[in-house]
């Protein structure tokens, strides 16, 4: 309304000017214009603010692995989050009742807990104090790398950025043993999977589908920025735009790459190289917002990280590196461009010491083997999910 009032009375005065003075006046009024509608096309985001719960050194020594799972079903799980960073806002029932779940794109279930435990720093759901909840009672039932959680399915509305959908179907947890002992200190209470519908548990529309279904975004598409939560400038902070992207988190242009498979956000893997030297056989990648490394086979990791001077940690799968080291770059090819990441790109430095970013993961086929472009990989590109083409999209992030 301000937008168009301005306008109006801008023109009115427009033809009261002499021509020279009009043509001047005609170009700053399109300028004026043009950067009002970029002003209201960049407010028409919806921004989920992202918090950084930091990997560190003691967590990865504390934590326990029990790697990739077969489900009995076949499907493959992926990961367990006990080194997942990134985590934010989602609400259930009416009124609202406002929990933190991870936003991944490796997985496509919404669940949350519904047991608080003593001392517990975890939010809880409780469909008591709903209005708009409905039973289902299914058992609900998710294998992760580290054990088993579970629960029951139930309807209520979700609210994802402000957006509604009704009578979604999703999960009330009250197991969560099989996330392990991070969980209890973590900082996330949930998890809402971005995945597509065919890798859910339950057969239900995942959660983007849903919202995407209902028609109120303008594109089908979101993108995770991943910025550095110590800056001080507030285009910096960490972020999950819904229907499009900001042009503020990028330079240059988006290069997209179409998926090969609409389950995880799959796509193919032209290569990787080290100093020019292929190190991967592996042909499949999945761009995953729920895992903090990288991750790719055992072995290709291993050779990895003796190209780059890594050392393997005692007992754990992950590798330290000097963080002052003269390393290669390690170089990703999709879609036919190259995308490198630097050592301060592709270590974690806590303490002193540096982690090397990257860990081995065996997936069996026929989804495997396949390599895992976590966190590492999506704080240097900013990446989008369109969900309207079947494809992601890659820019270099500011």
């Amino acid at each position: 309304r301000v937008l168009f009032c301005s306008f109006s009375v801008f023109t009115s005065l427009l033809f009261f000017l002499p021509n020279s003075l009009l043509q001047d006046k005609m170009k700053v009024l399109f300028a004026v214009a043009a950067a009002a509608a970029a002003g209201v096309a960049a407010a028409e985001l919806t921004r989920l603010p992202l918090n950084k719960d930091p990997l560190t050194m003691d967590r990865l020594r504390t934590q326990a692995r029990t790697g990739v799972k077969v489900t009995d079903t076949g499907s493959i799980v992926i990961n367990d989050y006990e080194n997942a960073q990134y985590y934010g806002p989602i609400s259930v029932g009416t009124p609202a009742q406002e929990l933190n779940v991870i936003y991944d794109t490796g997985s496509a279930n919404l669940w949350v807990p519904n047991i608080h435990h003593l001392l517990s720093p975890h939010k809880t759901y409780n469909h008591d104090k709903s209005s708009t909840y409905k039973p289902n009672g299914t058992i609900f039932d998710i294998e992760y790398g580290s054990g088993p959680v579970s629960g029951f399915f139930s309807q209520d509305t979700f609210n994802m950025g402000g957006y509604d959908v009704t009578d979604y179907t999703f999960a009330e947890v009250n197991n969560t043993k099989g996330l392990g002992p991070a969980y209890s200190i973590g900082k996330f209470d949930g998890i809402c999977g971005m995945g597509w519908s065919a890798i859910t548990v339950g057969g239900e529309p995942s959660p983007f589908t849903a919202l995407a279904a209902t028609g109120q975004l303008e594109k089908n598409v979101f993108a995770f920025y991943l910025g550095n939560d110590e800056s001080p400038l507030p285009e910096k902070n960490s972020e999950l735009i819904l229907g499009g992207v900001d042009d503020a988190h990028y330079t240059g242009d988006f290069n997209f790459v179409p998926l090969t498979w609409e389950g995880y956000w799959q796509i193919a893997l032209g290569g990787l190289t080290v100093n020019g030297d292929s190190m991967t056989e592996t042909k499949i990648a999945i761009v995953d917002s729920g895992t903090s490394l990288l991750a790719g086979p055992t072995t290709e990791v291993a050779a990895i990280a003796k190209a780059v001077g890594a050392k393997k940690i005692p007992l754990l799968p992950e590798y330290t590196i000097d963080c002052n080291a003269t390393a290669p770059d390690l170089v990703f090819n999709l879609g036919g461009k190259d995308y490198s990441l630097s050592l301060s790109d592709y270590v974690i430095e806590d303490a002193g010491e540096c982690i090397f970013a990257m860990t081995g993961i065996d997936v069996p086929a026929p989804h495997g083997p396949l390599w895992i472009l976590g966190d590492v990989f999506m704080r240097k590109y900013y990446t989008q999910f369109d969900m309207d083409n079947k494809q992601v999209g890659f820019a270099t992030a500011k």
